[in-house]
């Protein structure tokens, strides 16, 4: 992402990309060193994501979404193979595990969210000693 389009986005709020009411604000995002995002993420009354997964195009995606406030009812995150999860803390691969959000309810949720990708390494070269 460029500083330009950083800047035209960042510290905004924005509709989330699962089109289910939930908001997002870009917090931070880096490249190096590793590529990584941050967001501040809205959950009002009413909202919800459906199963999905966050597919990327190479490496290991991890996603620490942080509970900051809780919703009275709902708003439970949903995760088959957790790497970690407590009531409030949430580590997992969006890219392997399917994962959702019940719907909201009741008051609204919100959530940092700090998502990074680690990518495979390279193996060497075969072949190099002759075998």
């Amino acid at each position: 992402m460029s500083w330009r389009t950083f800047l035209a986005t960042a510290w905004r709020w924005q509709r989330g990309r699962q089109g289910t009411g939930y908001d997002k604000m870009l917090l931070l995002t880096g490249r190096w060193p590793l590529p990584f995002d941050s967001y501040l993420i809205r959950y009002p009354a009413g909202s919800a994501i459906p199963p999905h997964t966050d597919p990327v195009q190479a490496g290991r995606h991890y996603r620490l979404n942080l509970v900051l406030k809780a919703s009275p009812r709902g708003g439970e995150f949903v995760c088959a193979t957790p790497i970690f999860e407590t009531a409030r803390i949430k580590l997992f691969r969006p890219d392997a595990c399917e994962h959702s959000v019940t719907r909201v309810e009741g008051g609204s949720r919100y959530v940092l969210s700090i998502g990074w990708v680690r990518r495979d390494p390279v193996p060497p070269p075969q072949g190099l000693d002759g075998g």
